[in-house]
């Protein structure tokens, strides 16, 4: 297979998000110093995350004759097996997902009511970002409103890396880490710097968002202003999170300098967006950052005891 083609097929496909949801996950496991979970919960989070996706963008061949993006061109020449991808991956993930309930079956029962609650409200608003269907009132969907858009994706997100890993690991080994005080900031870590690759993924959509009137912040506020008076104070207030944590913690100073990376990184790419990129550059550039920060965070517990 032609090197491009695979990774179009990889990041188009959603698989990239998968192996990025796993990675922050295993990040999670490492910053919270609990042991990694079984190799069945992380194909319930990548597979969750795929299908997530892949719903979300299965109509998105609809459009094609008003589109030169190439993700919509992908989507419309795989219109046919994308379908029985999602049934085949959704009914693996039932499958893991039942044999986990299984297994830990008399674990779950000790769970607290309020764990249980903060699980049920990620679940809750990951259901409502696409929409949910109430009988006489067509569909309730969050995602059409534009500033919150992205904060909304970044919670999901970090429910999903950050509280998914500790709420299994409170299951087997009857501990409450996912009210510590490590667990917030990490949360709050992780919200913000996906919520921050959102925003600057919404920059590729500035006309037709701007055509749609969904006020982003790239349309109600232009860009210089939601790159230097947004995106900019987001990131020092992510990479704040790490460094009580490390204070916290009384870990080495340099997994504060490790951990800057991806914010570096973040910085640069926000200089770029001045010039108008591929589909492909947003995809593997700028949420290749979930990964660079993912192994900055695994580097920084491994290397540096």
């Amino acid at each position: 297979m032609n090197p491009a083609n695979l990774l179009k097929g990889i990041l188009f496909s959603n698989v990239f998000y998968g192996i990025c949801a796993v990675a922050l996950s295993v990040e999670t496991a490492f910053q919270q110093q609990i042991p990694l979970a079984s190799p069945l919960f992380y194909l319930v989070i990548s597979g969750i995350t795929i299908v997530y996706y892949t719903h979300a963008y299965r109509n998105l061949y609809l459009a094609v004759h008003e589109s030169a993006n190439e993700r919509t061109w992908w989507y419309y020449r795989n219109r046919k097996i994308l379908p029985l991808t999602q049934v085949i991956l959704s009914a693996t993930v039932l499958c893991a997902t039942t044999l986990l309930v299984l297994q830990y079956a008399a674990d779950l029962r000790r769970i607290s009511i309020a764990s249980w609650l903060v699980l049920c409200a990620f679940a809750l608003l990951t259901a409502l970002y696409y929409g949910i269907e109430l009988p006489g009132k067509g569909l309730l969907s969050l995602r059409s409103i534009g500033l919150i858009k992205p904060f909304l994706i970044g919670m999901i997100w970090a429910g999903t890396v950050s509280v998914l890993p500790v709420f299994f690991h409170d299951v087997i080994h009857h501990t409450t880490l996912l009210f510590s005080t490590t667990t917030l900031f990490l949360l709050i870590k992780n919200w913000l710097f996906i919520s921050i690759l959102c925003i600057l993924f919404d920059i590729k959509d500035y006309a037709e968002d701007h055509n749609l009137q969904l006020k982003t912040f790239v349309v109600r506020f232009g860009l210089r202003k939601t790159l230097f008076e947004i995106i900019l104070p987001m990131a020092v207030a992510s990479w704040c999170c790490i460094i009580l944590v490390v204070i916290a913690g009384n870990y080495p100073v340099a997994r504060i300098l490790i951990n800057a990376i991806p914010f570096l990184l973040l910085i640069t790419v926000c200089y770029s967006m001045y010039q108008r990129k591929t589909i492909l550059y947003y995809l593997a550039i700028i949420d290749g950052l979930m990964l660079v920060k993912a192994a900055c965070g695994i580097i920084g517990m491994v290397v540096l005891k």
